[in-house]
């Protein structure tokens, strides 16, 4: 898959989500290059690995080109060993909300009490219904970017939030 993602981030609040996704799956994730707005990720999806790139974004982080690409499981175990220090580690939860799916992340480890859910969009203007568990919307706050998670977790400033 490549093309322009255009998705907005939210806090959630409860945990009302766990019982309304039709799907979820754990999540691992290491980045080989982070900088300048620009990553390049490696994940683990329950038993299938992928290669994600990620350009800048230019209108506040709605929007960003992005390349992801399916690869062996084994090639990515072995791309972690290469990866910058530290590994985001989440389940993500897939809610349907009418026409779309917000994906619902829930942390483990240092970023454990932060629940993130993103919807993606054809448009930066295309209306969406928001579930009731949708709290602020974070969108382009670069705090919760997984990328920015894995050097500075949610443990060193939730408080601040």
């Amino acid at each position: 898959m490549s093309g322009m993602e255009i998705e907005r981030k939210f806090l959630v609040r409860g945990n009302d989500f766990k019982s309304r996704a039709h799907k979820s799956y754990r999540i691992k994730q290491g980045y080989i290059s982070s900088g300048n707005g620009r990553t390049v990720r490696v994940r683990i999806r329950d038993n299938q690995g992928f290669l994600t790139i990620k350009g800048p974004s230019l209108d506040g982080g709605l929007s960003r080109y992005e390349f992801e690409k399916e690869i062996a499981l084994e090639e990515a175990e072995q791309l972690f060993l290469i990866c910058e220090p530290g590994v985001i580690d989440k389940t993500r939860y897939l809610v349907a909300s009418g026409k779309h799916t917000f994906e619902v992340d829930e942390f483990y480890g240092d970023n454990d009490g932060l629940v993130i859910a993103e919807v993606e969009l054809s448009s930066p203007d295309e209306p969406y219904e928001k579930p009731d568990f949708i709290g602020e919307e974070v969108t382009g706050d670069k705090r919760y970017y997984n990328s920015h998670l894995r050097k500075n977790p949610y443990k060193m400033w939730k408080n601040e939030a």
